[in-house]
């Protein structure tokens, strides 16, 4: 449970030292259990007052003495607990305002996301050695006291730094009065080695005992499990979801190739998307070929899907209407687009927020990609598509590795309403591709719920008898070798396996219809 670094405290490192010179879809209700989780904490210790505004968070805790990394880390961890916000997007931010660099910007890195990742077992640490249960506490008393913990369960940082700054974050946090209490919780926990603590509070059973190891709801573990159909298997999925993923760049096609922008980058070409640079250090929007436009972050597994929507074998001419009926941030309406614009062809792409929306205007800018701000349940547009992409709203449970923090937002009972979404997607797709077109249904989700119990169930309402039948295709045969993909017509990517989040996706194509037909 060690990681690479050592002690920051004030002794040890100065807080102006840390001025020298990384780092989708829908989510059902993540609001409403946020309101609620903040609603019912109780209310000791907590004035709206004292939580300082967040410009001036990091100064507070500058003055009491926290170097600007974990000052920083502490920034954001209130800013993804109190406001929902997504840590890979909040964290670069903060790294770039705060001007951290090398090793400051690792270490405020390594802290925020181990954190979040390991929520689970930090909090049963700190419920076993509190006085109070967490609902009980101060949410930045909470929070300081979870970067804590972390430090002395999952780091190399000294025990004695620990215990320091998050007494010093609790201050400058307004927390005056309960420092004592934060003090003698930290001391508590570093009483006991990690081992002792993680094997005194795993519980009984296998796979409850593997997620909580791995600092898993106990409900996602037992997904994975289901989708794997090998327990040997699990542990490795639920730890890879721990392990911090590479970058993956997507080179434009028509503006550069995977081996031109691996020579500018000097990076390594991708496995299995003719498309995708591996970046293993560093800032990609720093790089000039992301700064024109000529390259992008993409997930691999994502590139072979938009890739897979293209070459999906028709039945008669492709006319060169494609509709991405989900687009939102963006990414694969823009590879699409690009693809599209080589092909002589267009993408229609729907998104129903209107945030959303721009933001696939401005991915795929220059591309001819016309954006729609509808509901693609019923996006008012005319049939008679050729390809079609739905890449629905999911419970993203196969980018847990990006979205550490989401592990712990969602909830086994999402699932209902986003199948629920997702089969109405699909039927509106199949109502706007024509007959020989197909439908590309993906989710980042391994869940069998959002993925083969969807596709088995659409397969079978439009089966032989049905006024619109579909068949399905192997969607093996438009991927790369990539070794274990499922022994269904489907593919189910895993990062354990394939480096890839966890994105699966089935190739369903619409046959002539039977209405008006008689027996």
């Amino acid at each position: 449970m060690s990681g690479g670094f050592r002690s920051r405290s004030k002794s040890g490192d100065p807080a102006d030292r840390g001025q020298k010179n990384h780092d989708k879809k829908g989510h059902v209700g993540s609001q409403k259990r946020a309101s609620a989780r903040h609603n019912n904490r109780g209310t000791a210790g907590r004035r709206n007052d004292r939580v300082r505004p967040t410009d001036s968070l990091i100064q507070a805790a500058r003055r009491s003495g926290v170097d600007v990394p974990r000052a920083v880390a502490f920034d954001v961890l209130r800013r993804v607990d109190a406001d929902d916000a997504f840590a890979n997007l909040t964290l670069p931010k903060a790294l770039s305002a705060n001007k951290l660099t090398g090793r400051d910007a690792a270490f405020a890195t390594e802290l925020t996301y181990g954190a979040l990742r390991t929520e689970g077992v930090v909090d049963a640490v700190i419920a076993t050695c509190a006085s109070r249960g967490l609902d009980a506490m101060a949410p930045e008393v909470l929070t300081a006291l979870r970067l804590g913990t972390y430090q002395v369960l999952y780091t190399r940082v000294e025990a004695h730094a620990a215990v320091d700054t998050t007494v010093r974050l609790v201050e400058a946090a307004g927390h005056e009065k309960a420092k004592g209490f934060a003090n003698g919780i930290m001391r508590t926990v570093t009483r006991t080695p990690a081992e002792e603590w993680l094997e005194q509070l795993t519980p009984s059973g296998e796979i409850a005992a593997l997620a909580f190891r791995h600092a898993h709801p106990e409900w996602i573990a037992r997904s994975f499990a289901r989708a794997l159909g090998d327990a040997d298997e699990l542990e490795q999925a639920l730890e890879a979801d721990s392990q911090r993923p590479i970058v993956h760049l997507v080179a434009r096609p028509g503006e550069i190739t995977a081996e031109e922008l691996a020579l500018m980058t000097g990076c390594e070409e991708g496995k299995y998307s003719p498309y995708a640079v591996y970046l293993e250090h560093g800032d990609p929007g720093s790089l000039e070929p992301v700064r024109q436009g000529m390259a992008a972050v993409q997930d691999e597994g994502s590139q072979l899907i938009a890739r897979a929507v293209t070459e999906a074998p028709l039945i008669g001419d492709d006319t060169g209407r494609w509709l991405d009926l989900c687009a939102g941030p963006g990414g694969k309406a823009a590879l699409m687009g690009a693809i599209a614009r080589i092909d002589s062809a267009t993408v229609d792409a729907i998104e129903v927020s209107p945030h959303r929306a721009k933001l696939v205007e401005k991915t795929a800018r220059d591309l001819p990609v016309r954006v729609h701000t509808a509901d693609g349940r019923a996006p008012g547009l005319e049939p008679g598509f050729d390809r079609i992409l739905v890449d629905a709203p999911c419970s993203g449970l196969g980018a847990l590795r990006r979205r550490p923090e989401a592990r712990r937002r969602k909830s086994e009972s999402d699932i209902k309403d986003l199948t629920s979404l997702q089969a109405e997607l699909l039927e509106s797709a199949l109502n706007l591709v024509r007959p020989g077109g197909v439908v590309v249904y993906s989710t980042c989700s391994p869940d069998l719920r959002e993925t083969r119990e969807i596709v088995d169930a659409f397969v079978a309402q439009h089966s032989e008898g049905a006024d619109v039948r579909i068949e399905e295709l192997d969607a093996r045969q438009l991927l790369p070798d990539m070794g274990n993909v499922g022994s269904e017509l489907s593919a189910q990517l895993w990062p354990h396996r394939h480096g890839t989040d966890a994105m699966f996706f089935a190739v369903l194509r619409r046959l002539a219809d039977q209405r008006g037909r008689r027996d």
